[in-house]
């Protein structure tokens, strides 16, 4: 397994984490060696204290989530996404990789193909919200406040 730190400020209207890096991990594999499939990702996340939330696709429209860090973990085809915001970085998202987004952090879907699905989970005790607009004061207080989580969805280390 691979994985990419991406650390982001603030860009557009989204607020990011500047504190906490967003994690691309590529091509998770099974102890038998086979790339992870839905009840794979749901049972690892689980596991590691983040209990699976719900299967499907990503938005298309730039979103962040305030109250709640995210990972997603890619059991079926592929996509490309843009995190960050507006003119954001573009990742590239396929069977057997997740990415992990701290709070405030703006994703979106630009094109998938027809198969792409992912598993989606958050730490214990934390539920998401979901923002379209730029931060107030208070979301923002809310985003800084929410310390990073204890441990990795993907392999249980501490953060």
């Amino acid at each position: 397994m691979r994985v990419e730190h991406l650390v982001l400020g603030p860009n557009d209207w989204v607020p990011n984490n500047p504190s906490i890096a967003v994690r691309v991990y590529r091509g998770l594999r099974a102890a038998d060696g086979h790339v992870l499939d839905a009840p794979a990702f749901e049972r690892t996340f689980a596991s590691h204290g983040w209990p699976p939330d719900w299967r499907g696709g990503v938005y298309a429209y730039h979103h962040y989530h305030s109250t709640a860090h995210e990972v997603l973990g890619v059991y079926a085809g592929r996509a490309r996404l843009e995190i960050g915001g507006p003119d954001g970085s573009i990742f590239t998202l396929e069977t057997g990789d997740a990415l992990y987004l701290p709070a405030g952090t703006g994703h979106r879907c630009l094109n998938s193909d027809d198969a792409f699905r992912v598993v989606g989970a958050y730490p214990d005790g934390q539920d998401w919200d979901l923002q379209r607009d730029a931060p107030d004061a208070t979301t923002r207080a809310r985003i800084h406040a929410l310390p990073a989580p204890p441990r990795d969805p993907t392999d249980g280390a501490p953060f």
